[in-house]
């Protein structure tokens, strides 16, 4: 009887030798959760087309707490995404912007958020469809 198993496609053709190390994985995950967030998706949006102040990044980023938004923008700064710049003026003007990597993880969202606009509708009819099959079986 012939095995059967996963076939590799044109796209999943490079396989590395060597596995990433545990301490590796640990880091490569930690990025990838902080860069994944879903905060962190919709400010770097919010900051694709040029520098925003505080209350600007907050009125474009819906359902964002005053609390998350400065979690947020203090890591992506922390982190090289974002930099914050402080005018001396009464009351004090702070913008915020991205970096040069902030743009480049701007442009690796790119394909994902089109993705999910392509395919949202999909999503949605997918999740009624399973919902309404669990409350039948």
């Amino acid at each position: 009887m012939a095995q059967e198993g996963t076939f590799l496609s044109e796209a999943n053709t490079f396989v590395p030798i060597d596995a990433l190390s545990p301490t590796d994985c640990k880091g490569l995950a930690g990025v990838l959760a902080d860069v994944g967030d879903k905060w962190t998706i919709m400010v770097v949006g919010a900051l694709s087309k040029g520098s925003l102040r505080y209350n600007e990044i907050q009125r474009r980023v819906s359902g964002i707490s005053q609390r998350m938004l400065t979690l947020t923008l203090k890591r992506l700064e922390v982190d090289g995404i974002v930099t914050r710049t402080v005018f001396p003026t009464v009351p004090p003007r702070v913008d915020y912007e991205l970096t040069a990597l902030g743009q480049t993880l701007r442009g690796a969202l790119v394909p994902l958020q089109l993705w999910a606009a392509k395919n949202k509708e999909l999503i949605a009819d997918n999740r009624i469809h399973a919902i309404k099959n669990k409350l039948v079986s």
